[in-house]
C-alpha cells in the first residue's frame, strides 16, 4: 500500500492554487493561517497597552533630497548648482525650525503643508540619509567592494531589503515577520494576524510562523467566499455547496486540509468584517487610494479589543516614485497625497485617542540622484524619511543632512550618496518603543551590532520617547 503523503498547513497553503478558490485576496487570507501559531519568545518587553506600528513604503524611490531640502543660502546655492533643472525655488520651501538640529537650515517641500504644523508640534521628526548598509561603509570600501548590498540600485532587491533589513541576502522573512513571531500571542484572538496588510501579500510582514492578513481600503476591509450566506436562490445553493464541502469529513490529507483552511479564514473573514462594519470615523478623509487605505487602518484599529490586538502593524504601498522623467510634476502631485493622507491619519488617532499609541513611518526602496538625467533622476542610495505619531521626540532633524555638492567623502558618483544610517538604526528605533528588549533587537536585525551597542543606555537614534 503507498504511504500517504503527509501536507502541512504551510505545505497545503504553498503549492495550492488562489485560481481554485477564485480570491486573490481570499487567498491571502488562508496563507495568513501561519500566524495563528506565533509564539512569544521570553522576556520580550510586551506591556498590556495598545501598541501599532504603520510602514508607508514609497514604492519606486523617492527623490527625498527634494522632499526635504537646505534653505539657507549657502547650502541651498550647493544644492541648486547640483539639482541644476530639478532644484525647487529657495522661497517656496517650507522652513522647519526644529529644537537642537543647526548643522544646515532645512526646508519641507512646498506641496506639504499639512505636515509642517505636526513637524511644529512635535509630532513628525525627520531622518536623514538612512539605507541599507550590512556595515559602516566609506566611500573607499564602496570602490574595494566590501560589504556592500546586493543588488544596489536595483528596485526589487533594495525594496525587498528595506522590508527586510537583511541587505547582504535575500532574506525569506521581513523584520515586521520576525516582530510578529516574537509578540503575536500577546494578542487575545489569534486567529487573525498582528500584521495586516492594505496592499497585499509582502515580505515585511512574513515571518517563519506569521504573515499578513490582506485586507482592502473598501468595504468592511475583509473579503470572503462570494455570496456566501447571501439572499439570493444562487447563493442559497452556493452557500449550501460550501458549508457541505467544509463539514464532510475526508480520508484524503489534502481534502481536510482544504476544508478546514476554507472554513477557518471564512469564519476569519465574517468576525473582521462584522468588527470593522461598526467603526465609522468623524475625520474626514480624501479620495485618494493612500487617504483611504490609511482610514482603513484606523478603522480597523477602532476595533481593535474586539479583534484581540494589543499589538499590530500595518503595510501601506503607494507605488510611483520612479521619476526618470517628469520629476518635479510627478513629486509635486506624490508629496501632495502623503501630507494629506498622513495628517488625515493622525488626525484619525486623535479621533480615537491612539495618538500616543501608533507610529507611522514611511520608507521607500533608495533616494535618487542628486544630479539630473534631463528631466529627471535616476536610482541612487540613502534617502531622508519621515516618523510621526505622538511619542515621537518631534520638531528635529535626526542623523546629519548631507553636503549636496558633489565630490564630497559620501558622493561615489553620478549624485549617488552613501547612507551614514543604516535601515537597522531606523527600524530598531522603532522596535524598541514597541515593546521589544535591547537584548532581541539582534533576533529582529542580525547586523544591528554593526551599527549600535545594544549594551548601551542610549538609544539608536533617539526619535522615539521610549
Amino acid at each position: 500500500m503507498q504511504k500517504q503523503k503527509k501536507y502541512s498547513r504551510r505545505n497545503f497553503i504553498g503549492t495550492f492554487s488562489c485560481a481554485a478558490i477564485g480570491s486573490t485576496t481570499f487567498f491571502s487570507t488562508l496563507f495568513n493561517l501561519q500566524s495563528m501559531s506565533a509564539a512569544s519568545i521570553a522576556n520580550s518587553a510586551v506591556n498590556d497597552d495598545y501598541r501599532a506600528l504603520v510602514c508607508i513604503m514609497l514604492g519606486g524611490g523617492n527623490d527625498s533630497y527634494n522632499m526635504l531640502v537646505p534653505t539657507d543660502n549657502s547650502h541651498y546655492n550647493e544644492y541648486a548648482n547640483t539639482r541644476s533643472n530639478q532644484a525647487l525655488p529657495q522661497n517656496s520651501l517650507l522652513k522647519l525650525n526644529p529644537i537642537n538640529y543647526n548643522e544646515k537650515e532645512l526646508g519641507l517641500h512646498p506641496a506639504m503643508p499639512e505636515l509642517k504644523p505636526l513637524f511644529d508640534a512635535g509630532k513628525l521628526a525627520v531622518v536623514c540619509n538612512v539605507g541599507t548598509l550590512v556595515q559602516p561603509t566609506t566611500k573607499a570600501n564602496y570602490n574595494n567592494g566590501s560589504s556592500l548590498p546586493f543588488g544596489l540600485f536595483s528596485h526589487a532587491d533594495q525594496d525587498q531589503q528595506w522590508q527586510t533589513s537583511v541587505p547582504q541576502t535575500a532574506s525569506p522573512t521581513g523584520w515586521a515577520g520576525r516582530l510578529a513571531d516574537m509578540v503575536q500571542s500577546a494578542n487575545t484572538n489569534q486567529d487573525i494576524s498582528m500584521n495586516i496588510s492594505l496592499s497585499g501579500k509582502n515580505v515585511f510582514q512574513l515571518g517563519q510562523n506569521s504573515a499578513e492578513y490582506a485586507i482592502l481600503p473598501t468595504g468592511n476591509g475583509s473579503v470572503g467566499i462570494q455570496g456566501f450566506n447571501g439572499t439570493s436562490t444562487f447563493d442559497q445553493i452556493r452557500t449550501g455547496a460550501v458549508k457541505s464541502l467544509m463539514e464532510k469529513q475526508y480520508q484524503d490529507v489534502f481534502k481536510e486540509t482544504y476544508a478546514g483552511v476554507i472554513e477557518a479564514s471564512q469564519n476569519t473573514h465574517e468576525l473582521f468584517s462584522a468588527a470593522v462594519g461598526n467603526s465609522n470615523l468623524t475625520t474626514t478623509f480624501s479620495g485618494s487610494d493612500l487617504s483611504q487605505s490609511l482610514k482603513m487602518v484606523a478603522r480597523t484599529m477602532k476595533v481593535r479589543d474586539q479583534l484581540g490586538a494589543k499589538r499590530q502593524t500595518f503595510f501601506v504601498r503607494f507605488d510611483g516614485w520612479d521619476h526618470h522623467d517628469e520629476l518635479l510634476n510627478n513629486q509635486n502631485q506624490m508629496l501632495g497625497i502623503l501630507s494629506k493622507a498622513m495628517s488625515e491619519f493622525q488626525a484619525a488617532l486623535v479621533e480615537l485617542n491612539l495618538e500616543d499609541c501608533v507610529t507611522t513611518f514611511t520608507t521607500s526602496d533608495f533616494a535618487r540622484t542628486l544630479t539630473s538625467n534631463g528631466n529627471g533622476t535616476d536610482h541612487a542610495w540613502g534617502g531622508n524619511t519621515l516618523v510621526m505619531g505622538g511619542k515621537v521626540n518631534g520638531k528635529e532633524v535626526y542623523g546629519s543632512y548631507p553636503t549636496l555638492a558633489l565630490n564630497s567623502d559620501l558622493e561615489i558618483g553620478g549624485g549617488v550618496l552613501i547612507p551614514q544610517i543604516s535601515t537597522d538604526e531606523y527600524f530598531a528605533e522603532l522596535a524598541l518603543w514597541y515593546g521589544v528588549s535591547k537584548s532581541d533587537l539582534v533576533m529582529l536585525f542580525p547586523n544591528i551590532g554593526n551599527f549600535y551597542n545594544t549594551l548601551s543606555s542610549a538609544p539608536p537614534l533617539g526619535f522615539m520617547n521610549v
